[in-house]
């Protein structure tokens, strides 16, 4: 090993920063771990030592990284992710897929992806899967960190260059409870829809930003009653009749429809499509490249039929 190796730390140490910086926390990162917080410590502290530099300030109860730190993460990820990718080829030369499958999907995605991985771990059961869950503006973050191998996005940021492969379609359908009087008649207008107490997810939430989008566009404003943090939430809250809402066709049809009615309303539903987005600089692994190839071959027909939705 060379000095300026040395210098740098052991592989351990750089998995127990990142895991610090992740979580911002070492108690958080302690517990992810597995370690004693005095162990995650005194790692961090011959890490720093052997830079040369604090790695992060202590401000009140918030970890702030310095220069030197971030320098280190951003390194630490490249080495990791590196020693990855070797381990993964070396297992494909030995006629084995094995490794890790990084995803991060956006909330309303994981109401289908679990039955996408189920098949494809059927396939290649040596393969782990590191599975990510957040809103939209929680995975652009992590996009941002370029952490994982996929993204799964019904709304991609348009700000930032990524690779694309389109994947399903995602029809927002309007739901209502059902014994809401509007359940009992035919096609309604968008503008009588949009008078109903409405229940809308966070800022943040791509279902939030597709709807938002399709009313502007169409000149009409909702009448929100609540804003409401999870598809479970609006579900339950539009059953107990609080109001009704704009949910994905997948969050019904993997996620349960009981005591709901899907309303048909002019204009709708806002036809959205899933992506799997990449970043087109990075180089895919042997476990992320399986994947794709199974998604385009094999795995999106199966989850269109699951789904029964049209394309």
């Amino acid at each position: 090993m060379s000095r300026t190796t040395a210098r740098i730390g052991t592989l351990r140490q750089l998995e127990i920063l990142l895991a610090v910086y992740q979580h911002r926390s070492i108690t958080a990162a302690s517990n992810a771990l597995h370690l004693t917080q005095p162990t995650v410590s005194m790692q961090l502290k011959k890490l720093a030592d052997g830079v040369g530099a604090p790695l992060y300030d202590s401000v009140g109860r918030n970890l702030v990284f310095t220069e030197a730190g971030l320098a280190v993460v951003e390194g630490a990820r490249e080495v990791l992710a590196r020693i990855d990718r070797l381990a993964m080829t070396l297992a494909d030369l030995q006629g084995m897929k094995a490794g890790t499958l990084r995803l991060a999907v956006v909330t309303t995605a994981k109401y289908f992806i679990p039955h996408l991985l189920g098949d494809f771990l059927r396939h290649y059961p040596m393969i782990d899967v590191d599975f990510k869950v957040g809103n939209r503006q929680q995975i652009i973050d992590r996009l941002g960190a370029g952490e994982d191998d996929f993204y799964v996005f019904s709304h991609p940021p348009q700000e930032q260059e990524l690779a694309l492969h389109q994947f399903v379609p995602n029809p927002l359908v309007a739901i209502a409870p059902q014994d809401h009087p509007l359940a009992g008649e035919g096609e309604l207008t968008l503008e009588a829809f949009a008078r109903q107490p409405f229940l809308m997810r966070e800022l943040g939430s791509g279902t939030r930003h597709a709807i938002e989008r399709h009313l502007e566009r169409a000149g009409v404003d909702l009448n929100v009653r609540m804003t409401v943090e999870s598809n479970e939430a609006i579900k339950h809250s539009v059953m107990a009749g609080l109001g009704v809402s704009i949910l994905s066709q997948h969050t019904l049809a993997f996620g349960g429809s009981q005591g709901l009615a899907t309303l048909s309303v002019s204009g709708l539903p806002i036809n959205t499509q899933w992506f799997l987005a990449c970043l087109p600089g990075k180089q895919l692994s042997v476990v992320a490249r399986t994947f794709l190839d199974y998604v385009e071959q094999e795995g999106r027909a199966k989850l269109m039929a699951d789904t029964e939705i049209d394309r």
